[in-house]
């Protein structure tokens, strides 16, 4: 069966990169002229051109005007809950990394739904499950065990962990998961080979193709993304990202795609982004993703400063994190143990939920029931 990892090789991302250097008025005029199911790679790369980065309040006009079309005034809020920083991985930028020497920590399930209670308090249904890449200490058992304990008080469950087979998704999915968040890091073959030196995550292919095992376990949402400061073209990162979702939305239409492009944090890595992405063309990159993958969810968590979210917020942006701790227990027990990376956006989630309301924008805390699949179910 063909995958995306086999038709990337056959897209030329190099050349669309270049191509969006080298990209005219016109090409971004035919852009945005273009039915917006109509568009394509080459008009991604247009999008994302110096000549378009000039055009940037024409394009957030754009991306504002779909995004209204497609998802209305609401933004759901979710919440990362770190399962441990144990790690058998080492990759160069990761705070989780097996090389360094941090304060390790694995939380056991009373812990797991002690610090799940807390955020449920915060207002918080839908929560992200993080984890390092350890195999015994966050075993497949381990997992289901998790979200057996948290299934029946949190409506919608992601997580963010090793990337596993078919069967274990399609078990997991069995104990409550109902989403899969893979980020690839990088799209660039030798950079994925030079940042990733060590462990499970070495299998760039097998990785790659997580998002489509995930999907075909039953998994409602699927998220992926590029961490932008690994590779030298974070146009060429862009442009793999949007190939990718456009081959999941269209070959595994069962499951809402989401995108994201984090930029590299501070963590206990030291590691330093090669070419900085900065503000300016943050927006300009998620007004380009709005405007090629319309249909998909994209998401912005708490990396990215508080005014840079308030500004996306009506540009394409339908789900944020709030109030986020990146460490094992840390919203109980703060400094118990090494935080991946360090967040930028502070504020509660009551402040982040003024923030919406304030620009008239709806906080969506619940958009998913298990128990309306079954009732679906049920009917058929």
């Amino acid at each position: 069966m063909t995958t995306f990892a086999d038709v990337l090789p056959t897209l030329d991302i190099p050349a669309l990169a270049e191509h969006a250097a080298t990209a005219t008025d016109a090409d971004v005029d035919a852009a945005l002229a273009r039915p917006e199911a109509g568009r394509d790679l080459a008009d991604a790369a247009a999008l994302l051109s110096p000549v378009a980065a000039a055009r940037l309040e024409e394009l957030a006009g754009a991306a504002r005007d779909l995004t209204l079309r497609r998802f209305g005034r609401t933004v759901h809020l979710f919440a990362p809950l770190y399962l441990s920083n144990e790690c058998l991985s080492t990759c160069t930028y990761c705070g989780f990394a097996k090389n360094l020497d941090i304060r390790r920590r694995t939380l056991g399930y009373a812990e797991v739904q002690r610090e799940a209670r807390l955020l449920r308090g915060q207002g918080f249904r839908h929560l992200l499950l993080v984890s390092g890449e350890h195999r015994k200490a966050v075993s497949p058992d381990y997992l289901a065990g998790v979200l057996a304990h948290l299934h029946p008080e949190v409506p919608s469950l992601t997580i963010e962990t090793e990337v596993w087979d078919k069967p274990t998704y399609r078990r997991l999915v069995e104990a409550g998961c109902d989403g899969v968040v893979i980020y690839q890091e990088t799209y660039d073959a030798l950079t994925y080979k030079t940042v990733h030196v060590g462990g499970m995550k070495r299998r760039e292919r097998f990785r790659m193709e997580g998002p489509e095992r995930a999907a075909e376990a039953g998994v409602r949402r699927v998220g992926i993304g590029a961490l932008l400061g690994l590779s030298d073209d974070w146009r060429a990162e862009v442009l793999a990202t949007l190939a990718h979702a456009r081959w999941l939305i269209r070959h595994h239409w069962r499951a809402e795609v989401t995108v994201s492009f984090p930029r590299l944090r501070p963590s206990a890595s030291g590691f330093a982004p090669t070419i900085p992405v900065d503000d300016r063309t943050f927006v300009q990159l998620t007004c380009a993703a709005r405007l090629t993958v319309p249909d998909a969810g994209i998401v912005l968590s708490t990396r990215e400063p508080g005014s840079l979210r308030d500004g996306l917020v009506p540009l394409g942006v339908t789900h944020l994190s709030a109030g986020s701790s990146t460490e094992p227990g840390g919203y109980s027990e703060p400094g118990s143990a090494e935080e991946q990376f360090a967040i930028s956006d502070e504020r509660t989630p009551a402040e982040v939920v003024a923030m919406i309301r304030a620009q008239g924008y709806d906080p969506v805390w619940k958009d998913w029931s298990a128990a309306l699949a079954e009732d679906r179910l049920a009917r058929l």
